[in-house]
Protein backbone atom coordinates (compact mmCIF):
# COMPACT_ATOMS: atom_id res chain seq x y z
CA UNK A 1 0.00 0.00 0.00
CA UNK A 2 1.37 3.05 -1.48
CA UNK A 3 -0.22 5.60 1.44
CA UNK A 4 -0.27 3.18 4.48
CA UNK A 5 0.19 4.91 7.77
CA UNK A 6 -0.44 8.68 6.13
CA UNK A 7 -2.76 11.18 6.58
CA UNK A 8 -4.16 13.38 3.75
CA UNK A 9 -5.92 16.77 3.36
CA UNK A 10 -7.94 17.21 -0.14
CA UNK A 11 -9.42 20.69 -0.78
CA UNK A 12 -11.98 20.05 -3.39
CA UNK A 13 -12.64 16.42 -2.66
CA UNK A 14 -16.70 16.28 -2.98
CA UNK A 15 -16.24 15.33 -6.61
CA UNK A 16 -14.53 15.58 -9.87
CA UNK A 17 -10.55 15.17 -9.85
CA UNK A 18 -10.91 15.77 -5.70
CA UNK A 19 -12.78 12.63 -5.11
CA UNK A 20 -11.00 10.88 -7.48
CA UNK A 21 -8.20 11.61 -5.73
CA UNK A 22 -9.61 10.42 -2.32
CA UNK A 23 -10.94 7.68 -3.67
CA UNK A 24 -7.66 6.26 -4.86
CA UNK A 25 -5.46 7.34 -1.86
CA UNK A 26 -7.64 5.45 0.57
CA UNK A 27 -7.23 2.29 -1.65
CA UNK A 28 -3.72 2.73 -1.15
CA UNK A 29 -3.90 3.01 2.89
CA UNK A 30 -4.25 6.71 3.37
CA UNK A 31 -6.75 8.20 5.92
CA UNK A 32 -8.56 11.11 3.97
CA UNK A 33 -10.36 14.09 4.83
CA UNK A 34 -12.30 15.35 2.21
CA UNK A 35 -12.35 19.38 2.14
CA UNK A 36 -15.54 21.44 0.23
CA UNK A 37 -18.11 23.80 0.12
CA UNK A 38 -20.69 20.80 -1.73
CA UNK A 39 -21.83 18.96 1.25
CA UNK A 40 -24.13 16.94 -0.22
CA UNK A 41 -21.70 15.46 -2.59
CA UNK A 42 -18.89 15.76 -0.10
CA UNK A 43 -21.09 13.15 2.40
CA UNK A 44 -21.81 11.08 -0.62
CA UNK A 45 -17.87 10.70 -1.39
CA UNK A 46 -17.28 9.88 2.37
CA UNK A 47 -19.99 7.54 2.81
CA UNK A 48 -18.56 5.67 -0.61
CA UNK A 49 -15.09 5.52 0.29
CA UNK A 50 -15.67 4.02 3.91
CA UNK A 51 -18.13 1.51 2.56
CA UNK A 52 -15.27 0.40 0.51
CA UNK A 53 -13.13 -0.20 3.61
CA UNK A 54 -11.10 3.09 3.67
CA UNK A 55 -11.27 5.57 6.26
CA UNK A 56 -12.63 9.24 5.11
CA UNK A 57 -14.07 11.82 6.82
CA UNK A 58 -15.70 15.37 5.36
CA UNK A 59 -15.51 18.98 6.79
CA UNK A 60 -16.92 21.97 5.93
CA UNK A 61 -14.25 23.80 3.99
CA UNK A 62 -13.67 27.47 2.00
CA UNK A 63 -10.65 27.76 0.93
CA UNK A 64 -11.10 31.33 0.63
CA UNK A 65 -10.82 31.66 4.49
CA UNK A 66 -7.85 31.66 6.47
CA UNK A 67 -9.69 30.19 9.54
CA UNK A 68 -12.07 27.74 7.65
CA UNK A 69 -8.65 25.99 6.64
CA UNK A 70 -7.10 26.16 10.80
CA UNK A 71 -10.39 24.54 11.52
CA UNK A 72 -9.97 22.00 8.44
CA UNK A 73 -6.53 21.23 9.77
CA UNK A 74 -7.17 20.79 13.37
CA UNK A 75 -9.68 18.64 12.48
CA UNK A 76 -7.41 16.45 10.05
CA UNK A 77 -5.02 16.26 13.46
CA UNK A 78 -7.93 15.83 16.04
CA UNK A 79 -9.43 12.82 13.76
CA UNK A 80 -6.36 11.44 12.82
CA UNK A 81 -3.15 12.59 14.74
CA UNK A 82 -1.27 14.10 12.08
CA UNK A 83 -1.09 15.77 8.81
CA UNK A 84 1.36 14.02 5.77
CA UNK A 85 -0.42 15.05 2.83
CA UNK A 86 -2.02 18.59 1.40
CA UNK A 87 -3.77 18.57 -2.30
CA UNK A 88 -5.05 22.22 -2.60
CA UNK A 89 -7.23 20.35 -5.44
CA UNK A 90 -10.06 22.87 -5.21
CA UNK A 91 -10.63 25.66 -8.01
CA UNK A 92 -12.87 27.11 -10.71
CA UNK A 93 -13.02 28.02 -13.89
CA UNK A 94 -13.86 31.06 -16.07
CA UNK A 95 -14.56 32.43 -19.95
CA UNK A 96 -14.08 35.57 -21.52
CA UNK A 97 -11.54 38.21 -22.88
CA UNK A 98 -9.21 40.81 -20.56
CA UNK A 99 -11.59 43.89 -21.12
CA UNK A 100 -15.07 42.03 -20.53
CA UNK A 101 -13.26 40.49 -17.14
CA UNK A 102 -15.01 42.58 -14.09
CA UNK A 103 -12.92 43.27 -11.12
CA UNK A 104 -15.26 40.87 -9.14
CA UNK A 105 -15.27 37.92 -11.42
CA UNK A 106 -10.87 38.05 -11.47
CA UNK A 107 -11.07 38.33 -7.52
CA UNK A 108 -13.24 35.56 -7.40
CA UNK A 109 -10.97 33.32 -9.26
CA UNK A 110 -8.11 34.63 -7.90
CA UNK A 111 -9.64 34.22 -4.22
CA UNK A 112 -10.15 30.05 -4.71
CA UNK A 113 -7.63 29.33 -7.24
CA UNK A 114 -4.57 31.27 -5.93
CA UNK A 115 -5.44 32.41 -1.98
CA UNK A 116 -6.75 29.43 -1.15
CA UNK A 117 -3.55 27.41 -2.09
CA UNK A 118 -1.76 30.23 -0.16
CA UNK A 119 -3.97 29.35 2.46
CA UNK A 120 -4.07 25.69 2.36
CA UNK A 121 -0.43 25.76 2.01
CA UNK A 122 0.03 28.22 5.28
CA UNK A 123 -1.88 26.20 7.40
CA UNK A 124 -0.77 22.85 6.91
CA UNK A 125 2.89 23.44 7.33
CA UNK A 126 2.96 23.89 11.16
CA UNK A 127 1.48 20.57 11.15
CA UNK A 128 3.74 18.63 8.70
CA UNK A 129 6.94 20.08 10.68
CA UNK A 130 5.22 18.10 13.69
CA UNK A 131 4.96 15.36 11.45
CA UNK A 132 8.50 14.83 10.63
CA UNK A 133 7.92 16.31 6.82
CA UNK A 134 5.05 16.27 4.30
CA UNK A 135 4.13 16.57 0.69
CA UNK A 136 2.17 19.51 -0.73
CA UNK A 137 0.78 18.55 -4.09
CA UNK A 138 -0.80 21.90 -5.93
CA UNK A 139 -3.28 21.54 -8.90
CA UNK A 140 -2.21 23.98 -11.20
CA UNK A 141 -3.24 23.36 -15.08
CA UNK A 142 -1.47 22.99 -18.64
CA UNK A 143 -2.58 27.02 -18.81
CA UNK A 144 -0.15 27.31 -15.65
CA UNK A 145 2.67 26.72 -17.96
CA UNK A 146 1.21 28.49 -21.59
CA UNK A 147 -1.87 30.48 -22.63
CA UNK A 148 -4.73 30.56 -24.73
CA UNK A 149 -7.55 32.02 -26.36
CA UNK A 150 -10.45 30.50 -25.10
CA UNK A 151 -9.87 30.42 -21.19
CA UNK A 152 -10.42 33.79 -19.06
CA UNK A 153 -7.34 35.62 -18.05
CA UNK A 154 -7.70 35.30 -14.46
CA UNK A 155 -8.20 31.07 -14.94
CA UNK A 156 -4.90 31.13 -16.46
CA UNK A 157 -2.89 33.52 -13.93
CA UNK A 158 -4.36 31.95 -10.72
CA UNK A 159 -2.64 28.82 -12.40
CA UNK A 160 0.49 30.30 -12.90
CA UNK A 161 0.64 32.00 -9.88
CA UNK A 162 0.19 28.53 -8.17
CA UNK A 163 2.99 27.29 -10.37
CA UNK A 164 5.61 29.62 -8.88
CA UNK A 165 4.18 29.47 -5.63
CA UNK A 166 4.65 25.71 -5.33
CA UNK A 167 8.10 26.42 -6.37
CA UNK A 168 8.50 29.17 -3.68
CA UNK A 169 7.18 27.03 -1.33
CA UNK A 170 9.64 23.98 -1.92
CA UNK A 171 12.58 25.97 -1.45
CA UNK A 172 11.80 27.26 2.00
CA UNK A 173 10.59 24.31 3.51
CA UNK A 174 12.62 21.35 1.70
CA UNK A 175 15.34 21.77 4.70
CA UNK A 176 12.45 20.86 6.77
CA UNK A 177 11.21 17.69 5.01
CA UNK A 178 8.49 19.45 3.12
CA UNK A 179 7.79 18.86 -0.29
CA UNK A 180 5.96 20.71 -2.48
CA UNK A 181 5.43 19.94 -6.47
CA UNK A 182 2.62 21.64 -9.10
CA UNK A 183 -0.26 19.27 -11.31
CA UNK A 184 -0.79 20.13 -14.47
CA UNK A 185 -3.59 19.03 -15.95
CA UNK A 186 -4.69 19.74 -19.62
CA UNK A 187 -8.56 18.94 -20.18
CA UNK A 188 -10.51 16.79 -18.23
CA UNK A 189 -14.06 15.16 -17.65
CA UNK A 190 -15.38 16.33 -14.55
CA UNK A 191 -18.11 18.73 -13.70
CA UNK A 192 -16.58 21.77 -13.90
CA UNK A 193 -15.56 20.87 -17.88
CA UNK A 194 -18.97 19.51 -18.05
CA UNK A 195 -20.63 22.59 -20.22
CA UNK A 196 -17.76 22.65 -22.58
CA UNK A 197 -17.83 19.23 -24.05
CA UNK A 198 -21.64 19.84 -24.27
CA UNK A 199 -20.73 22.56 -27.31
CA UNK A 200 -20.08 20.30 -30.26
CA UNK A 201 -17.57 23.15 -31.36
CA UNK A 202 -16.17 23.95 -28.30
CA UNK A 203 -15.23 20.34 -28.03
CA UNK A 204 -13.91 20.06 -31.42
CA UNK A 205 -11.25 23.09 -30.79
CA UNK A 206 -10.41 21.59 -27.40
CA UNK A 207 -9.53 17.86 -29.06
CA UNK A 208 -8.09 19.20 -32.04
CA UNK A 209 -5.10 20.92 -29.50
CA UNK A 210 -4.41 17.57 -27.78
CA UNK A 211 -1.99 15.32 -29.49
CA UNK A 212 -3.30 11.93 -27.47
CA UNK A 213 -7.52 12.77 -29.48
CA UNK A 214 -9.61 13.04 -26.30
CA UNK A 215 -10.32 14.42 -23.19
CA UNK A 216 -7.83 12.92 -19.47
CA UNK A 217 -10.18 10.92 -16.94
CA UNK A 218 -10.10 11.72 -13.13
CA UNK A 219 -8.02 9.27 -12.81
CA UNK A 220 -5.19 9.80 -15.34
CA UNK A 221 -4.82 12.90 -12.93
CA UNK A 222 -5.43 10.74 -9.42
CA UNK A 223 -2.54 8.37 -10.37
CA UNK A 224 -0.03 11.07 -10.64
CA UNK A 225 -1.04 12.82 -7.69
CA UNK A 226 -0.49 10.04 -5.60
CA UNK A 227 2.79 9.16 -6.87
CA UNK A 228 3.78 12.74 -5.52
CA UNK A 229 1.93 12.43 -2.24
CA UNK A 230 3.95 8.88 -1.60
CA UNK A 231 7.49 8.42 -1.04
CA UNK A 232 8.38 6.80 -4.45
CA UNK A 233 9.33 10.87 -5.10
CA UNK A 234 10.53 11.98 -2.57
CA UNK A 235 13.63 13.18 -4.12
CA UNK A 236 11.38 15.75 -6.32
CA UNK A 237 10.34 18.97 -5.01
CA UNK A 238 9.71 22.12 -6.90
CA UNK A 239 8.96 20.43 -10.02
CA UNK A 240 6.19 20.34 -12.51
CA UNK A 241 3.83 17.24 -13.17
CA UNK A 242 2.32 17.99 -16.39
CA UNK A 243 -1.04 15.54 -17.75
CA UNK A 244 -1.93 17.17 -20.58
CA UNK A 245 -2.25 14.45 -23.31
CA UNK A 246 0.78 16.20 -24.84
CA UNK A 247 -1.00 19.76 -25.25
CA UNK A 248 2.33 21.70 -24.01
CA UNK A 249 4.68 19.67 -25.99
CA UNK A 250 3.16 21.46 -29.08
Amino acid sequence: MRLENKVALISGGARGMGAEEARLFAAEGAKVVIGDILEDEGRRTEAKINEAGGECLYIRLDVTSESSWQEAVAATVARFGKLDIVVNNAGIGGGGRLEDTTVEEWDRVMAVNAKGVFLGTKAAIPEMRRAGGGSIINISSQLGLVGTDNSSPQYQASKGAVRLLTKATAIQYAGEGIRCNSVHPGPIVTPMTEAGRANPQRQEVMLSRIPLGRYGLAEDVAYGVLFLASDESSFMTGSELVIDGGWTAQ
